[in-house]
């Protein structure tokens, strides 16, 4: 019986072995075929293999911890923890699976969880690399960006020729503008490791930073030498080319890119501002519309094409009329969740594209609601002027011109939508060809759309000027030479979450600095929301200035009313008509004790005028039309010096 029972078994054996054979074959196969691809940076294909080795042998330590590592790469981070941990219950000693682990806490933004993992890892292995740099990388995910570069170092010198040691600790100090100590790094870990292709991309990259553009060109042919098919460097070559003014070869890199991956934005962008800047604006406007089919939530996309479509369509464009729509259809939905400034914007905005839009009277409406009728009345008349009147708009412009027949305007017989009463004479530029790794003249497409949007301040006079200077010299000679009071120069700093606007403003008259503005956004709408605020603060930095414009005995009315922040009983200086220059540095007025001639108190205020009791300093009343009104000067401010002194 026994022999039976052995024969029995070596019978199923031969059975079953037919069967299990192609299997362990299989699985080893697509495991190799995994590396291989891992190897490659082919994540695609190696998470296809490892999964098919996990078909085969769900409780493969290696496939898990490779997958996890595919995930990661790919930036899939919740799966890649979902595997990392499990790879962790399968080799629950192994540190590479504990710091793989917590560098994906880092990028999901999970920063106590990854600095627990570590502290257990560097407890058990105090010198272990790649915790020792993940710490950094968490430094840095904390904002620390000195400890990072701490850390960095202490890991350079334990691991003086380690290139992840040298290329990071290079990229860090590149990232705070230290870029000679970084290409010190960079220039190493380039003569340790020069058939590397990253490490050359990199030194790239850091001399792209630099502004070293021929450098980083070279670099970046040498990466493609050694690896045809990597597209970063191509795509930093194409930016590198493109600041280089060199932008028919960009194009044909885009194309390139293009070529191989049609989803790619970042392609379509640089090739559409190549066409802008080679003057073929039609060709540019279709360019930059196919990248916005392919993310219609690319700011910088949509604020070139926009500025592209101002510049070289008809007012009556049906081109117009469909990029106005996109605008049309944000503000009401921010409308309907009771977001009325930023439906304003959007209504400005559309109607800045497409001003003879029927959806104007939405945007009059609007003013209504927000206490603004005069402005009402004055929109729904264009529409009327324009021959798009329907019979409410006919009915409200006849009830409002009865309203408002009484109002400070038609007391003094004055339209205040046709005064010229802006103040302050802004230039906006961006110097030097400033650009992100992102979006190249990103400095150039912000200062557009911030120069845009003070075209809706009645205070500020935007100067019509090249926004691309080559170097400060030129902005400020440019600006000088036009009259500016103030010129703004924009620079951005972009990652693919984040945005920091940075807003110089100089004198225009001796270039001195006179103020400097900044903002970091994360999240959706950074560029908008960003670019708003810096309008914001420079509006609200501006001194108040407003000209007398007709007087009546003690009374007199003024250009600037509650839209302009003046409300009843505000007191004012008032001083004689052109006496008042802009300071040589910092913000603000100069003026002289003599210059003054009176005090103004508000006693009437309306949109955009108000009227008020002037009394004269002095025995003599000099107080006429054109003379201007200032703010008191703050508590605790420096005397105003006499004329003389």
């Amino acid at each position: 019986m026994k022999v039976k029972f052995q024969s029995l078994g070596i019978g199923l054996l031969l059975l079953v072995l037919p069967v299990l054979l192609p299997a362990q074959q299989s699985l080893s196969s697509w495991y190799e075929q995994g590396q291989t691809a891992l190897v490659q940076e082919d994540w695609y294909g190696a998470a296809e293999a490892f999964l098919e080795v996990l078909k085969i042998n769900p409780a493969h330590a290696e496939a898990t911890a490779s997958l996890a590592e595919c995930y990661y790469q790919l930036r899939e981070y919740d799966q890649a923890l979902s595997w990392v941990r499990k790879a962790r219950t399968l080799s629950r000693s192994s540190m590479p699976l504990a710091n793989l682990e917590a560098l994906i806490l880092i990028a999901m933004g999970q920063l106590d969880a990854a600095s627990s993992v570590l502290a257990d890892v560097l407890a058990r292995e105090p010198y272990n690399k790649d915790a020792l740099f993940a710490a950094a990388e968490l430094e840095l995910a904390k904002g620390k960006v000195g400890e990072a570069v701490k850390k960095y170092r202490e890991a350079v010198s334990r691991y003086p020729d380690d290139r992840q040691a040298l290329i990071s600790l290079a990229l860090v100090l590149g990232s705070i503008g230290d870029y000679d100590t970084a290409r010190t790094y960079v220039a190493k870990a380039v003569a340790l490791h020069s058939d590397d292709y990253r490490v050359h991309y990199y030194a790239a990259y850091l001399d792209a930073l630099a502004g070293k553009l021929d450098s980083a060109a070279n670099s970046l042919d040498i990466a493609l030498t050694l690896k045809p098919t990597f597209q970063a460097a191509r795509s930093l070559l194409a930016i590198v080319r493109y600041r280089s003014n060199r932008f028919e070869e960009a194009s044909r890199l885009a194309d390139q890119i293009i070529a191989s991956n049609r989803n790619d934005v970042s392609a379509w962008y640089i090739k559409g501002m190549a066409f802008t800047r080679l003057g073929r604006l039609t060709e540019a406007r279709q360019i930059l519309s196919m990248a916005l089919t392919i993310d219609g939530e690319d700011e910088f996309v949509r604020a070139a094409l926009e500025d592209v479509v101002l510049k070289s369509t008809p007012v009556e464009s049906a081109e117009r009329a469909t990029w106005a729509s996109w605008h049309f259809k944000k503000a009401r939905s921010f409308l309907s969740n009771n977001l009325s400034q930023e439906a304003l914007f959007e209504y400005r905005r559309a109607l800045r594209l497409n001003p003879y839009a029927a959806e104007r009277q939405e945007y009059a409406e609007l003013l209504r609601i927000e206490g603004y009728p005069g402005r009402q009345l004055e929109e729904l008349k264009f529409l009327q002027d324009i021959g798009r009147s329907n019979r409410s708009i006919n009915d409200t412009v006849e009830a409002y011109n009865s309203l408002l027949y009484d109002t400070l305007p038609r007391v003094w017989q004055v339209n205040p939508y046709t005064l010229q009463n802006r103040h302050w004479k802004l230039a906006v530029f961006s110097v030097g060809a400033q650009s992100g790794m992102k979006h190249v003249d990103a400095g150039a497409v912000a200062a557009s759309y911030i120069q845009d949007i003070l075209t809706h301040d009645g205070n500020i006079l935007t100067l019509p000027l090249e926004i691309r200077q080559s170097s400060f010299s030129t902005a400020y000679r440019t600006a000088r030479e036009a009259g500016a009071d103030y010129f703004l120069v924009i620079s951005v700093k972009e990652q693919d979450r984040d945005l920091a606007l940075q807003a110089d403003m100089y004198v225009g008259r001796t270039g001195s600095r006179a103020a400097a503005f900044s903002v970091y956004k994360v999240g959706h709408d950074r560029l908008r929301n960003g670019s708003r605020q810096i309008v914001s603060q420079v509006q609200n930095s501006l001194p108040f200035r407003a000209v007398i414009l007709q007087k009546k005995a003690s009374l007199v009315l003024i250009d600037k009313g509650k839209a302009d922040g003046v409300a009843k009983s505000n007191t004012y200086q008032i001083i004689r008509k052109g006496s008042a220059t802009v300071k040589n540095e910092g913000l603000g007025i100069s003026y002289t004790q003599q210059d003054i001639i009176g005090t103004l108190v508000i006693d009437e205020v309306v949109e955009l005028v108000a009227q008020g009791t002037a009394t004269r300093v002095g025995f003599y009343d000099e107080i006429t039309s054109g003379d201007e009104v200032i703010a008191l000067p703050a508590k605790g401010s420096s005397p105003i010096p006499p004329k003389n002194e």
